[in-house]
Order: C-alpha cells, then structure tokens, then sequence
C-alpha cells in the first residue's frame, strides 16, 4: 500500500524564495546563454587548498561562500503496517531550501557555518510553514585539513518552526564531517546528533528529546566536462529510543559549470527511494525528486 500524492507548481506564497535564490548571484539567464564549452577547463587549476574548482564545487567544506536553492517533491510514502500494528505516517510533501554557507578563515583554524532554511507543505492538511532553521558551525583545525580532504566538529542549534509542519521549539546538538577526495573520487559524511527541535521528515513529535541520529554519506564520481554521479542527498537515522534504523538510496546526476575567477555553478537532479525501513517508526519516502542550483565563491 503506499500514499500517493499529485505533484503540484509552486504555491505564490513561495515566489519570495525563488526570487531570494537567484539574487544571491546573477540571474539564471545568464547562465543559460553563456558558453559553457568555452568556460569548461578555464579554471580548474589546484587552489591553495589543494583542491580543483570542480571539487570545491561538490565539497561542502571547502573554505567557499556558498549559496543553495533547492526543490524537493515527495509524492509518495509508504503506508505499510509497523510492528505495533499502527499504519506508517506519511511525511510531508514538499519543501523549498535555502542554504548558505558563509566560511571564517582564521589564522588557526576555519569556521564554517552553514544556515538551512526550509517552508513544507502538507497537501493532505492543507497547510504549510517554515520549518525548524538549522544552523550548525564547523570548526576545522589548519591540522585537520589535508589539501585533498578534511574534517571538523562543531555545535548545531534549530530555530522553532511553524507548529503545522515543525517543532515550535529550540534544539540543540553537535555536527562533525569528514570529506577526501582521491582521483575522480570525492566521498565523506555528515553526522548530525540533535535534541528537542527536530526536522519534520525524521520522526513524529514523538516521547523524546533525543532525535535520531543523523548520518549523511556521499560520494560522487566525477565523469569529465563538468559531469558526475552521485548518490545525492540521502540522510540514513537511527533512532535511539526504538533502535531501529532507517536508509533511503539516491541517485543524482549533475553538471558543475567553472567560471574563469574560479567560481562554479552546481547544476542537478535527484532520485531518492527507501532501502531499509521495515521497523523505522517514522516515515519512509516511496518516491522523492529533487533539483538544485548552488553558485560557489572562493573565499581565498
């Protein structure tokens, strides 16, 4: 059995966003009439950090400005019966990002924090709001980066939401991520472990404080001319209070664009299904589609 939903345009209450996304750079118009054979390969010399732009580009860590729009669409869940005998609750059905990554480069150390802001939809009740502002800040030691990778660890907070689609409520917590790169190769994770505010898509306001833990694997194949695979953006949990665990499985294909001052263009789509939910209390996305667009600015 599974819940199936139409997918619908933007409502107009979001046109605010889309119009937020693309002044942030230049517009998509732009984009589209340049030359992209003629930018291709201008600039992907190694920077200081060891890193060519079309790497920095797929690297969330890299010491760049970074502005993100996305559309996610999950038109359909699975409404199989959990071990209790309760039917699965769907999740909601569409949401709107904007993040931006805003790096500090110190003398010892980079702080890199990052601000994900969301508005859901719930088509079923009709309603939608802004969901819980995630703000995390990692901290990467000059020793901890290694040119072709790195790692840091760093404290995450969420901003209360709208009570029809989030938690009304602060949240707190700790983020750490460990990226490399090797040949044509880019992979790491992201860790996330939160309390109290929680994003919507985890589980139902549920009996505890402690949300599931957030583990956020990628890797990404780079095939030439700007082009790559990936495994998109797939979150897996664990919940701690019934020890059960939840994978879902992606595929994205994207086109990185270089500009000849070393900035890029992220340009992708996604697939995304669930792979192991059986006994995960939360929800579990039959099908989800997503498209994204990040312009990227070196900050050296």
């Amino acid at each position: 059995m599974r819940i199936q939903r139409p997918i619908v345009p933007f409502p107009g209450s979001l046109a605010l966003w889309l119009a937020t996304a693309f002044l942030v750079a230049v517009p998509a118009g732009t984009l589209v009439a340049q030359s992209i054979d003629q930018e291709e390969g201008e600039a992907t010399e190694a920077s200081d950090d060891g890193q060519d732009a079309e790497t920095r580009a797929l690297d969330s860590t890299a010491t760049q400005w970074s502005f993100q729009f996305a559309y996610q669409s999950m038109p359909s869940y699975h409404a199989d019966t959990l071990p209790d005998g309760s039917t699965r609750a769907p999740g909601l059905d569409n949401y709107v990002q904007m993040r931006v990554v805003a790096p500090v480069p110190l003398k010892g150390f980079t702080l890199l924090p990052r601000l994900t802001l969301r508005h859901y939809e719930n088509l079923r009740t009709k309603e939608s709001g802004i969901g819980n502002t995630e703000l995390f800040a990692l901290v990467i030691p000059k020793s901890w980066d290694w040119g072709s990778g790195r790692m840091g660890i760093g404290p995450l907070v969420t901003l209360p939401g709208s009570s029809k689609v989030a938690r009304d409520e602060f949240g707190y917590g700790l983020a750490a991520a460990v990226v490399n790169g090797s040949g044509n190769w880019f992979y790491g994770v992201l860790l996330t472990q939160s309390w109290r505010g929680v994003d919507p898509n985890t589980l139902p306001t549920g009996s505890s404080d402690t949300n599931p833990l957030g583990i956020a694997p990628f890797l990404n194949y780079k095939l030439g001319n700007g082009w790559y695979v990936g495994n998109g953006d797939m979150v897996a949990k664990y919940d701690w209070d019934s020890k059960k665990f939840y994978m879902p499985v992606g595929l994205r294909t994207g086109k990185v664009i270089v500009k000849p001052d070393g900035s890029t263009w992220n340009i992708y789509a996604e697939y995304q299904t669930s792979l192991i939910y059986s006994d995960y209390p939360g929800s579990a996305v039959e099908n989800s589609f997503r498209f994204n667009i990040t312009r990227a600015i070196p900050a050296f």
